[in-house]
């Protein structure tokens, strides 16, 4: 049954492919016309695409980080701080007060002077006051270099 659907539609499928076939053809010589007539532009947009690409290549290439930077948290222990007791026999020996004192054992703790500013009620600018005081009154330049000696002369645990 298909055969004879085909044999007596004969004439219209050749008309039909010679349409398709011509139609090709048209467009083929259409697309050599306008290659022919356009090829300067075609070249310049051929090598626009390229170093496009390229240019994309190298931009991602470049900030890609050369190094993975991992981050793994892990919990850090904290002991609670023991409670300030002053050595009696001390604050007569170097002259300190008793905020200086303060002062002397928390920097011994281990603390910022922020840390200290907060944990005394006190500005920034006055816990460096004393802490300047304290380097004076101690002879000495930096806070392990007080720590230090406060712990020689017993002024501190």
């Amino acid at each position: 049954m298909k055969w004879h659907a085909i044999t007596r539609n004969k004439h219209n499928i050749l008309y039909g492919l010679s349409l398709a076939l011509l139609l090709f053809l048209l467009k083929w010589l259409e697309l050599r016309f306008l290659i022919i007539h356009h090829a300067m532009e075609i070249y310049v947009g051929m090598v626009a695409l390229i170093f496009t690409a390229l240019g994309i290549w190298l931009a991602l290439k470049l900030t890609r980080p050369k190094v993975e930077t991992v981050i793994i948290e892990k919990p850090v222990p904290v002991t609670p701080a023991a409670a300030f007791s002053l050595n009696t026999p001390a604050p007569d020996h170097p002259g300190l007060s008793n905020r200086e004192l303060e002062v002397l054992q928390l920097m011994a703790d281990g603390l910022s002077n922020q840390e200290i500013a907060g944990r005394l009620f006190l500005s920034l600018n006055t816990v460096k006051t004393h802490a300047s005081r304290l380097f004076e009154k101690l002879d000495v330049k930096r806070r392990t270099q007080a720590i230090d000696k406060a712990k020689r002369l017993n002024i501190i645990p």
